[in-house]
């Protein structure tokens, strides 16, 4: 039987509902695309939001630091923002938002300034009964607007203190107080992507050693640390035994040198053995307007090569009281001649006091332990001496600290405040701090080498010091040139490291920052 064909159905409307499935699909996918790109956009948005409220969090951060570096006054022991006003805690109280503890307190509060932003976990008190003065500078200058496009950014800090201790400063008659902040600052910028930033920062100034290096010198010119005719660095340690020849065991590293400026150094045979630190940059000749770090002639060596330093080192000026008017001259008819806290001249402040003291042909001076405010020293005979001798009471060595004016009117000697030169100076001890040579003026110093026992601390932020004669120097100089043009070996003493501190440069560290 045969069989008949199916009717065929009819399949216009197909190609219709393919079509408006294909439209969807493609909406859809046109939709998301349209979706992710304004995400992206949105997120980039977010993004410099975030990042411009926290340059305002770090504009803050610098406005807060700028106000306690330059204007804010720390306590003193006089006046009325006394530092016994304060409480040490120990081992210290939780700062509220922070991992940090403060050791310091006022009325049984944390010590901090503000330009309140709401934060009323913080206690802001300040001690200073005239402290409205102190809080107002630091909220007028830890608070403002920075201006982006259409949009302002806003930010507020406040300031905690951590620590707070005293230090007696190299130089100075006063202590020093030294202060540990917490710096906190809010970022924020309000448009249709708000966005809030909360940064923190520790600001601190810690106490360093004085004399960290055999030479320093503060200029930042070219030569201002000039090596040459053999001259050297090294080490020794005074707190080591002396060797079997009764002198110090010398070790040819650590005679580190420094400079906020250039070393000249030249001849074959003149080494620093050690490093060279300077902020200086570049490399070869140095001129006024191109300071290099480091310019040589012949075949000089630095063996430690060249540290950058951040920054330039600031040594402040010494407080140098006045000196007496009573002269003394040392000859052979009154040698030696021993000038001693027991029996000297004294001033307003205890010290011994003098105005020229010489030392003529055969003369020898002896100094016992103690502060000897004077104008000038010399020597004028190429046989004339000044040794340090031990206490004429207690039988021991300590520091002989000489605090050289050289600021008497109409007195020649203040062109000339200190000229050590025939056989120069002995220190027998080897122990550089018991000999210190303070001086505040522009003047040369000039100091001959020419004993085995030339051993002192010179310091002298502001002046020349010309090291003469080939003999070794135990200890350290900073001036604002130093010269060792002779062949003189500057031996550095590594126990300086432990000693006579005075205040680095402030600096922010410790970086945190969070997102609300």
């Amino acid at each position: 039987m045969k069989r008949q064909p199916i009717a065929r159905r009819p399949e216009n409307g197909i190609a219709l509902i393919f079509a408006l499935v294909l439209v969807l699909v493609l909406s859809v996918i046109a939709a998301a695309l349209l979706f992710v790109s304004r995400s992206e956009t949105w997120a980039s948005m977010n993004y410099r939001t975030m990042t411009q409220a926290r340059y305002g969090a770090e504009s803050g951060i610098n406005s807060a630091a700028n106000y306690l570096i330059n204007v804010y006054t720390p306590p003193t022991n006089t006046g009325a923002d006394q530092y016994a006003n304060y409480t040490q805690v120990t081992p210290g109280v939780p700062i509220p938002g922070s991992a940090l503890s403060a050791t310091v307190q006022y009325n049984g509060n944390l010590v901090a300034l503000a330009a309140p932003f709401g934060n009323s976990a913080i206690p802001f008190n300040y001690s200073y009964v005239s402290g409205a003065g102190v809080r107002k500078g630091f909220a007028d200058t830890a608070t403002g607007t920075i201006q982006t496009g259409n949009d302002t950014v806003n930010y507020t800090t406040y300031a905690t203190l951590i620590s707070m201790e005293q230090l007696t400063v190299y130089g100075s008659t006063k202590p020093a107080t030294v202060q540990t902040w917490l710096i906190t600052a809010d970022g924020n910028i309000s448009n249709i992507l708000g966005s809030q930033v909360e940064l923190s920062a520790v600001l601190e100034q810690k106490p360093v050693p004085t004399f960290e290096y055999a030479a320093f010198a503060t200029s930042q010119g070219c030569g201002a640390l000039n090596f040459s005719g053999g001259g050297s660095t090294a080490s020794y340690d005074s707190s080591i035994p002396l060797g079997g020849n009764g002198l110090p065991v010398i070790a040819n590293n650590n005679g580190n040198v420094g400079s906020n400026g250039n070393l000249n150094e030249g001849g074959t045979s003149t080494t620093i053995n050690g490093t060279m630190s300077t902020p200086a940059t570049g490399v070869g000749k140095c001129s006024s307007g191109s300071v290099t770090p480091w310019s040589t002639s012949g075949n000089p060596t630095v063996t430690g090569g060249i540290v950058q330093l951040p920054q330039t080192v600031s040594y402040p000026t010494p407080t140098v009281p006045p000196p007496g008017t009573t002269n003394l001259s040392v000859t052979k008819s009154n040698s030696p001649y021993t000038l001693a806290p027991e029996s000297c001249v004294k001033d307003s402040l205890g010290n011994c006091s003098y105005g020229d003291i010489s030392v003529g042909s055969n003369g020898t001076l002896q100094l016992a332990p103690g502060t000897y405010d004077i104008n000038s020293l010399s020597m004028t005979s190429s046989n004339a001496a000044i040794t340090i001798v031990p206490d004429p009471v207690t039988g021991q060595y300590g520091p002989v600290v000489l605090n050289i004016s050289g600021s008497l009117a109409g007195d020649a000697n203040n062109s000339n405040p200190l000229s050590l030169t025939g056989n120069g100076i002995a220190n027998q001890t080897y122990v550089p701090s018991n000999l210190q040579i303070v001086y505040a003026g522009t003047a040369t110093l000039n100091i001959q080498s020419a004993q085995t026992a030339a051993s002192a601390l010179v310091y002298a932020p502001n002046a020349t010091i010309d090291l003469n004669g080939n003999a070794n120097f135990y200890g350290a100089l900073i001036g604002k040139t130093v010269n060792d043009t002779g062949g003189a070996s500057i031996n550095y003493d590594r126990r300086l490291q432990k000693e006579l501190y005075t205040l680095g440069n402030w600096q922010l560290d410790s970086f945190t920052w969070k997102k609300y």
